[in-house]
């Protein structure tokens, strides 16, 4: 009995001494610069919006977040970074639908569990994708599209960036929605995929509104609609009907991208990290840097990132299989 009694007594103490450790580290925190794994190649998106949100992040912790690049295998290089990172606080990643959702239904060995190996921070900031056509094709919206696909069936394509990327996808809910057969044409990138669209070579595209935007702008494309359950926040494509308005509520997808960490940092920590993230995405200054790129700035708390990312995780691996994906 003695000896159960300074058992339990070790015991108690130790967890108290670790509680004590975590309350002061997260007191303390940070107490040396931070790395923000980006795993995207420099100039794009993702890497436009990190850099800000690092240097935002940066000032109200008083330590930089230095950006690292680890651009690769749908995200994979990069999320492997963050998963074999010590859970403390000093590697933050930027996670995406990609490598927290579709991974699972593109890859059968994932190298890593989404919902087990990291923690939510917060959610950034999302993208939908606009339906675009090439300007001079005689369609003025999607149910004139629909009704050209079915009056010449199997002669209609739309660009993708391969199996289980977002273009693949809405492509994929489009066609099974209006009950019309597209051809997806796989590319490397968009800038290709949009100038097929564009000179007709590809028939339609769903793409961000960065990449859109600017040629339906200067006339080349037509946005004939745009996913997601809101109007465009682009400047000359706030008209533009949601999918939901043309009839088609099922294609509601959108691209979305968060703040994560390993799993087992400590929440003060990770609570701290979502309050300074936050008020940096609240920031106008901040918004004002990144208005041009057509993306919805929204954050969250680490528990409603957690819900989005356990709901698509479920989600896009069951839709994926259900078109035939098989997992690599």
């Amino acid at each position: 009995m003695r000896f159960l009694l300074s058992a339990a007594l070790i015991c108690s103490t130790s967890l108290c001494c670790a509680a004590a450790a975590m309350a002061s580290d997260a007191s303390t925190y940070p107490e040396k610069p931070i790395r923000f794994i980006v795993p995207y190649p420099p100039g794009g998106l993702g890497d436009t919006f990190s850099r800000a949100l690092a240097r935002g992040l940066g000032e109200r912790l008083g330590k930089p977040l230095i950006v690292e690049n680890k651009p690769g295998a749908s995200q994979i290089i990069g999320a492997e970074q963050v998963r074999r990172s010590p859970p403390d606080g000093y590697t933050v990643f930027l996670s995406s639908m990609t490598s927290l959702a579709t991974n699972l239904g593109s890859y059968q060995h994932l190298p890593y569990d989404p919902v087990k190996d990291f923690a939510p921070v917060t959610k950034l900031f999302s993208s939908p994708l606009y339906l675009a056509v090439k300007s001079d094709l005689p369609v003025k919206s999607v149910a004139d599209l629909v009704q050209q696909a079915k009056d010449k069936p199997n002669k209609m394509s739309y660009a993708s960036l391969g199996l289980g990327s977002s273009l693949h996808l809405a492509g994929e809910l489009f066609s099974q929605a209006a009950g019309i057969h597209l051809q997806p044409i796989p590319y490397k990138g968009s800038a290709p995929a949009i100038t097929d669209v564009m000179s007709g070579v590809v028939t339609m595209i769903f793409d961000g509104g960065s990449t859109v935007a600017p040629q339906v702008k200067a006339g080349k494309l037509r946005a004939l609609a745009v996913t997601g359950n809101k109007h465009s926040s682009i400047e000359g494509l706030e008209q533009v009907p949601t999918m939901a308005q043309a009839g088609y509520p099922g294609v509601d997808i959108e691209v979305w991208w968060g703040l994560s960490v390993r799993q087992g940092t400590p929440l003060p920590i990770i609570d701290r990290l979502s309050k300074e993230a936050n008020a940096v995405l609240n920031d106008p200054q901040f918004r004002k840097i990144l208005s041009s790129t057509g993306v919805d700035i929204e954050g969250s708390t680490p528990a409603e990132f957690g819900q989005l990312v356990q709901s698509e995780a479920k989600r896009w691996p069951i839709f994926m299989k259900k078109i035939g994906i098989v997992p690599q």
